[in-house]
């Protein structure tokens, strides 16, 4: 490695001028109101809603926890099995069992990397109570389709939007779709709250029932009327997110040039692809996954090594499928993953973020361009 090179990341957190947040916390030391659904938590909730163009949404500490409550408020029976995708975070996952259900999991789309929505009936059981399907890298899932099985079998739909922030399909936010959507707002996301999460949802008698589960049941100094757990988000969380969504159509403008730079840079690379494009939906330009083709003179594998040497972090989104993972293999019932194993061994996720320059993007190019 060159002696000097600054470490690249895949990602780094945007956040707004210094001054603009601190001149923005300042009232909180007048208040000294700093959680418990306070005045900035209220107003961004207000303003999430209305730039995700969502009927009703709910604040949350984080992604995690706005996922596993979102499941949570659906009131399953203990025990039921829930269609979802190996091909995601583990928080998925995790957030499915965490609720004493059963994930099964179902192979994703080559062209995009979400769930294959043909494979979903074949899944179905008399156990099967809800699909879990992830929208990845900011591509959507067959909304439509996913619906249309939903219905007929009677089940719900939760999706994982932690990719989708701020992506509308066919005109509508994606977190209209669905009976609930999970965004998150962590450090990495293209909008942040430092950490943060939301529940969509269009029900408007879920919003009660998630404000219960997220305050501990409680509903006045001397009532508590369910069980719940402690998911709210903070005022300077609340405050950050504020500051930072002003600036979100700056952030996403960037990174959509960036993104451009790598696609025409790479786009004539032997044995680089990328994926598909939809024109029903807009980008946010989160993230920059290519694929490493049988053409391409060495792994994926070795190719990420190959970067780290130039001090540049990309990563290997996603491996191994969470179905692969310790804590889940052999567990549950099994599926055939192929498309979905394949894209873990040949999806290379490279760097984006507000602030990258593109001499710096320059130096993760040279890299692909020259393996060998």
């Amino acid at each position: 490695m060159e002696r000097g090179k600054e470490k690249i990341y895949v990602t780094r957190s945007s956040m707004p001028p210094y001054e603009e947040y601190i001149e923005a916390i300042k009232p909180l030391w007048e208040s000294h109101w700093l959680t418990n659904m306070g005045v900035y938590h209220m107003e961004l909730e207000r303003q999430l809603k209305e730039y995700l163009d969502v009927p009703y949404l709910s604040l949350m500490v984080n992604g995690h926890m706005a996922l596993e409550l979102a499941i949570q408020v659906m009131d399953f029976p203990e025990g039921g099995e829930v269609i979802t995708t190996p091909f995601t975070f583990i928080s998925t996952t995790h957030a499915i069992v965490r609720n004493h259900l059963k994930p099964v999991f179902c192979d994703v789309k080559l062209e995009d990397g979400t769930i294959d929505e043909t494979k979903i009936e074949d899944l179905i059981t008399e156990k099967t109570v809800a699909i879990v399907p992830v929208h990845v890298y900011g591509n959507i899932c067959n909304v439509e389709e996913i619906q249309r099985i939903a219905h007929k079998y009677n089940l719900k739909v939760i999706y994982d939007a932690a990719h989708a922030f701020g992506v509308n399909y066919k005109g509508n936010g994606i977190g209209s779709y669905g009976d609930a959507s999970v965004f998150s707002f962590h450090a990495t996301k293209v909008f942040n709250t430092i950490e943060g999460g939301a529940v969509a949802f269009g029900d408007g008698k879920l919003y009660d029932k998630l404000y219960n589960l997220k305050n501990f049941g409680i509903r006045g100094e001397e009532l508590v009327v369910s069980v719940g757990a402690n998911a709210k988000m903070n005022e300077f969380s609340a405050v950050m997110g504020l500051c930072n969504l002003r600036h979100v159509e700056e952030a996403v403008k960037g990174r959509k040039t960036q993104c451009e730079v790598y696609e025409k840079q790479l786009k004539s690379v032997r044995g680089i692809r990328f994926f598909e494009k939809d024109s029903t939906t807009n980008k946010n330009y989160g993230y920059f996954p290519i694929l490493m083709e049988k053409e391409y003179p060495v792994s994926r594998d070795i190719l990420y090594e190959k970067l780290k040497e130039e001090n540049v972090y990309a990563r290997k989104y996603f491996y191994p499928l969470t179905s692969d993972q310790a804590c889940f293999k052999n567990r549950y019932k099994k599926v055939e993953l192929k498309t979905a194993r394949e894209l873990s061994q040949r999806v290379l996720v490279l760097p984006v973020f507000e602030g990258l320059k593109e001499m710096e993007q320059i130096r993760v190019i040279d890299v692909i361009k020259n393996p060998v």
